[in-house]
This record gives C-alpha cells, sequence and structure tokens, in this order.
C-alpha cells in the first residue's frame, strides 16, 4: 500500500469501516511511514473530540445489513461496467479529499446518520404499509423463504438446529419476531446466518451462527470464498471470545492451502491472539503449507518470542521437520 491509498483508508480505518484485508494491509504501511501514522493519530484525536458530541448512532442491525448488502452489490459489479467507473469516480473524489481529514470526518458522519435517519423512516412506510403477522413458534407456521425480503430484517434473535438434521430454524424480527425455516444450504437462511454473525448485540445468537457457518465450511458446503469465509476471518481477529475465535478457525482449516487471505489470517491468530489454545491451535492447522516461506518466517519469530514454552518449543519442532523434508 502507497500513501496514497493508505491516506484514503485511514478515515475509514479511524471510524472502523475498513475490511479487514485492507486494514491488515494499512498497519503494515503505518508500521514504516512516518508521515501516514502523524496523519492517522491527527484523525484519531479527530474522532475522539467529535465523539464527546451527542450523536445518535444507528443500530447495529443497520449497519451489518448495510455492510453486508453492500459487498453483495460490490461483488455483483461487472468489470469496466458502468458502475465500476462511478464506484472509481467515487473513490478518486475521496482521495482529493485526503489533505483535509476534518471535512472527510465530517462527510462520513453526514453519510452514517443519512443512513440511520432513512433506515427508519423506511421501516415506518413499510410497517404502515405491511402489517406484521404475529410470530409463530413452530416450524410448520414459519415465513416463507420465497418471501424473505432481507431489507426488511431488523436482527437475528436466535437460531435452533433440529437434531440428526441439517434443518435448521432461525427467528429474526422486523417489527416483531418472525421465524425462517430451511436447510443451512438455504441462501436466505445463509443470509439471516450472516447478519447474525455481524451483529454481536445478542452474543448467544452471534456465537451460534459463527458455529454453524464454520461447520458449513469445515464440512466443505459451498464455502469456497465469499461472504461465510469473511465472516470468519473476521471472527477469528475481532472476535472477544476465545471459543468463538476457535470456532472460526476450524471452519478456515480446509482453506489455508489455497486462500492467502485465510493462511494470512491464520498466521495473524499465531502471533497476535491473546489465548495461548488459539495460537496452539494454528500452529497445528499449518502443517499443509509449514513449508511456505512466510509460514516458516512466523514460526522462527514464535519459537523465539513466544511467552509460552509450549507453543515454542512446538514451533521449533515444526522448523527442524521442515528443515528436515528440505
Amino acid at each position: 500500500m502507497n500513501c496514497d491509498l493508505a491516506q484514503e483508508n485511514i478515515v475509514l480505518a479511524v471510524y472502523g469501516e475498513l475490511p479487514d484485508d485492507r486494514a491488515h494491509q494499512l498497519e503494515q504501511h503505518l508500521a514504516q511511514c512516518e508521515r501516514c501514522r502523524q496523519e492517522m493519530e491527527a484523525v484519531a484525536g479527530l474522532q475522539k473530540a467529535m465523539a464527546v458530541l451527542p450523536m445518535i448512532e444507528p443500530s447495529p442491525s443497520l449497519l451489518a445489513r448495510t455492510r453486508l448488502r453492500l459487498d453483495e452489490a460490490l461483488d455483483a459489479l461487472p468489470h469496466g461496467g458502468f458502475f465500476l467507473r462511478r464506484l472509481q469516480s467515487l473513490r478518486r473524489g475521496l482521495g482529493r479529499l485526503q489533505s483535509a481529514p476534518v471535512m472527510a470526518s465530517a462527510l462520513l458522519l453526514v453519510g452514517l446518520g443519512a443512513g440511520g435517519w432513512g433506515g427508519f423512516r423506511a421501516g415506518q412506510r413499510t410497517a404502515s404499509a405491511h402489517p406484521a403477522a404475529p410470530a409463530q413458534a413452530n416450524f410448520s407456521a414459519a415465513t416463507d423463504l420465497a418471501n424473505l425480503d432481507a431489507s426488511q430484517v431488523a436482527g437475528v434473535s436466535s437460531i435452533d438446529l433440529e437434531p440428526n438434521t441439517e434443518n435448521v430454524e432461525v427467528r429474526f424480527s422486523r417489527l416483531v419476531p418472525e421465524t425462517a425455516f430451511g436447510t443451512l444450504d438455504d441462501p436466505q437462511i445463509r443470509q439471516l446466518l450472516l447478519l447474525a454473525a455481524h451483529n454481536q448485540a445478542n452474543p448467544s445468537v452471534h456465537d451460534d451462527s459463527v458455529d454453524l457457518l464454520a461447520q458449513e465450511c469445515r464440512n466443505g458446503h459451498e464455502c469456497n470464498g465469499g461472504p461465510i469465509r469473511h465472516a470468519l476471518m473476521v471472527a477469528l481477529r475481532y472476535d472477544h471470545n476465545a471459543e468463538v475465535r476457535s470456532k472460526a478457525l476450524t471452519g478456515l482449516e480446509p482453506y489455508i492451502a489455497v486462500d492467502t487471505r485465510v493462511r494470512d489470517a491464520v498466521l495473524e491468530a499465531l502471533l497476535k491472539d491473546p489465548d495461548p489454545g488459539i495460537r496452539s491451535q494454528a500452529i497445528g492447522l499449518l502443517a499443509p503449507v509449514e513449508a511456505d516461506s512466510s509460514v516458516r518466517d512466523v514460526l522462527q519469530t514464535v519459537a523465539s518470542q513466544d511467552d509460552n514454552p509450549y507453543i515454542r518449543n512446538v514451533s521449533r519442532e515444526y522448523l527442524e521437520r521442515v528443515s528436515q523434508i528440505q
């Protein structure tokens, strides 16, 4: 990442809106560039000063839903098409604001506020036009997934897996709680699970959703990229619950050898995760790529610097085995 691109990403990073892969690249750049570090500190200071003022925050479910729909829209853009040119034009416009972080931050805040208010008003109009039916408590009376509009989903309240099957019941809310029933490979069920994985307002539902998504990836059920794998990498890097990070790590295991982004996320967990159990688990998953130079570099760092003697010894054993193979 060069300085121009870093300056474009700094404001998004300060407000937590930068995707995790670009955030990782920005961290690497800031470690080497004093000018960009100063810019980051200035924008962060401005954000803290502005945070003192009262501000109505959009709900976590609205932010998660918006991020998910934006990711899907960007993935669907044709290469070289009209929308891609408009996106590039927008990025160039943001680049011209890099010398004015105050204006860029103000525009970002105005955009978030307008989006939250627009979502609230849209919910009111939807409520008046389509009165919600009473919540149902059984699978047979669940919401018809063919008529489910994800833009009207306010949040997921619970997830229940039917024993010995792949059927899952997801209770979610519009204006009143509703229920959707389908298999784990149903696109609508997966969309609800992704919403729950991005929303940490309900820890139990968040943990269950990450667990189910990790199981799907672990079993090789249509997890060859896209939002599910991205959600697991976000959980591995940023979730506060070590058990959830462990489940996410398990779900990512089949893709360590074929996806460099997954490999980087696992190496980052090995270096930075505060839980020694997660670091030990990460070492065990690196066997298919232990001869990779980046993996060897990280293992050498861990073997000499990790504060856990067991992890240091296991790292040394891996390095010795690779040396013997070579």
